[in-house]
């Protein structure tokens, strides 16, 4: 039983030293890394970062994107909230341009596109709908585009049209739009949502457009009306805030070069006058010289009467009533003449009217203060001292800040100015992060692990598989060559010397040929001196030149051998 263990042991043994089980254990182990470097690949695949390629998409999208990164054969995994497809990080810009080129992601809305599929048959109340549908879409889209919105639909009621202008009906439309993550949209931007809707609806004014967002807050009933003065305008604000760091700048760039760099602090605060103020004057003004003004009209008027006095012999006759004189009398002495003129002149009135339009944003009063470090001088032993400024000089520096603000008494301006020490923060060194600290994370510690281990297996294969059978692979070539050539060296030697003394050992009985036995022995020397050769893996080139150059008859018969054969 031992003994057919042996045989089985030494049958694999020297199947496993022939070439062909050489070949087959080389061919075995090279198939044996090509595994271990799959598995690691699939292991570090299995562990690679993964990155966002898509999020916020429709259900119709989500599947098409899969199919297809199922189809370029890209692995692919969700979120825990499944809103978003991950995908490794080096294939997340690949992928993009991928899904680009067969149009993915299409969106959630659907635009003029619904009008391609129009079937036979279809009435108008469908066509209007779908219509509707697909400016709906189309809208939906292009406030997308906007970088805080993250999605949005739009509403759109468009009443039938009439006839009678009575009861013609406006257009109105709602907007609903989902912000990204700690966004928000200002003014301008809901401003532009309204104007973009109210433009591409026929008939649709800006007033009818409303905009909420996802947290149902009213998002146009913000924005200001620039003919409402109780509403504030964010451009205002802006407005206030350029000028105030306009005059700051000014003044620092103007005592800079006087006090040195960082010598110089300063506030302004500018209240300024947003009120659209129109004046209408109209001022009347006496008539100091009337030879000189303009007569606007003159009337004249003249009249004269004359009442005579009764007159007569007295008595009874003239009292009477009724009694004349006689005729041809002259008049009585006494009687009394009337007359009367009248002149009356209109001269032109001195009047000014003046319509007077104040500019909107004008400044109503500044209030600037400045504060100023202490002058530094150095003495004749190098120490550095430092001194407040004189009064001139502190005149000379609240002139400088006067000009270069346009200081104005009339307007009740104010200038603060104060000359005192700066206290300088104290410098905190912070220490610079070593070289490898930024890489000193857990990521990167899994990444070296699998190189690591993935090199240590390559080197293991390679050192205790795939080199012994290489270098076995290649003694065993040269060394059956050389043990198939000497044994027929040997046996062809031994029949020149004298008989087949090679086959003496095999059939003695049988060989009756007279040989010499020196020759004899010679002849089993090489031949057991090659086939060692051959069996021995050790063996290198070097040892077949040495036996050569012992053995140089043996060789010389090998040769002659094998130009026989």
């Amino acid at each position: 039983m031992a003994d057919q263990e042996n045989e089985q042991r030494s049958g694999f043994s020297n199947f496993i030293q022939s070439s062909f089980g050489l070949n087959i254990a080389l061919g075995a182990g090279i198939a044996l890394a090509v595994g271990i470097m799959a598995a690691v690949y699939m292991w570090s695949m299995k562990t690679a970062d993964y990155r966002v390629l898509l999020s916020n998409y429709s259900d119709r999208d989500g599947g098409a994107i899969v199919a297809a990164l199922s189809t370029m054969a890209v692995p692919y995994k969700f979120s825990e909230d499944g809103g978003t497809i991950l995908v490794p990080s080096g294939q997340v810009y690949d992928a993009r341009l991928k899904l680009a080129a067969q149009g993915l992601p299409r969106g959630g809305n659907i635009g003029f596109e619904l009008m391609e599929n129009q079937k036979m048959g279809t009435s108008q109340f469908i066509e209007q709908v779908n219509y509707q549908r697909a400016q709906e879409g189309e809208l939906a889209r292009t406030i997308n585009s906007i970088g805080s919105v993250a999605s949005s639909r739009v509403h759109l009621a468009i009443p039938k049209p009439s006839v009678f202008v009575r009861e013609k009906q406006y257009p109105t439309a709602s907007v609903m739009v989902n912000l990204q993550s700690g966004r928000a949209l200002d003014m301008g931007q809901v401003n532009a949502i309204v104007h973009l809707v109210s433009s591409s609806v026929p008939e649709l004014p800006a007033k009818n457009v409303t905009v909420v967002d996802q947290n149902g807050s009213l998002l146009s009933g913000k924005t200001s009306d620039g003919n409402d003065p109780n509403k504030l305008d964010p451009s205002q604000l802006k407005y206030v805030r350029d000028i105030q760091d306009n005059l700051i700048r000014r003044i620092e760039a103007i005592l800079t070069p006087l006090l040195g760099e960082g010598n110089v602090k300063a506030q302004v605060a500018a209240e300024v006058n947003f009120a659209t103020v129109e004046k209408a004057t109209e001022t009347y003004s006496p008539n100091s010289n009337p030879e000189k003004n303009t007569i606007r009209s003159q009337k004249s008027n003249e009249s004269s009467s004359s009442d005579p006095v009764k007159g007569g012999i007295p008595g009874a006759a003239s009292n009477q009533a009724g009694a004349t004189p006689a005729a041809g009398a002259a008049p009585a002495a006494g009687a009394a003449t009337n007359a009367r003129r009248e002149n009356i002149v209109n001269y032109e009135v001195d009047k000014v009217i003046s319509y007077t339009k104040e500019p909107v944003g004008g400044i109503k009063r500044l209030a600037v203060a400045v504060v100023v470090n202490l002058k530094s001088s150095v003495d004749d032993e190098g120490k550095t001292t430092q001194k407040p400024l004189t009064d001139d000089e502190k005149a000379q520096v609240t002139a400088l800040i006067k000009e270069a603000v346009g200081f104005s008494q009339d307007r009740g301006d104010t200038i603060n100015l104060t000359n005192s020490e700066f206290k300088q923060a104290e410098k905190v060194e912070i220490p610079e992060d070593p070289i490898w600290k930024p890489y000193a994370n857990l990521a990167t510690a899994k990444t070296a692990i699998q190189y690591i281990i993935t090199a240590v297996v390559l080197f293991l294969l390679y050192s205790k598989v795939l080199k012994p059978l290489m270098a076995r692979m290649a003694n065993a070539s040269v060394g059956g060559s050389l043990a198939f050539g000497g044994a027929a060296g040997a046996g062809g030697f031994a029949r020149g010397a004298g008989g087949a003394a090679g086959a003496a050992g095999a059939e003695q009985e049988e060989e009756e040929e007279e040989v010499d036995e020196e020759l004899d022995a010679e002849a089993k020397k090489i031949a057991s001196d090659l086939s060692g050769l051959g069996r021995n893996s050790g063996s290198d080139l070097k040892a077949v030149q040495k036996f050569g150059e012992q053995n140089p008859k043996a060789v010389a018969a090998v040769v002659k051998d094998w130009i026989s054969e």
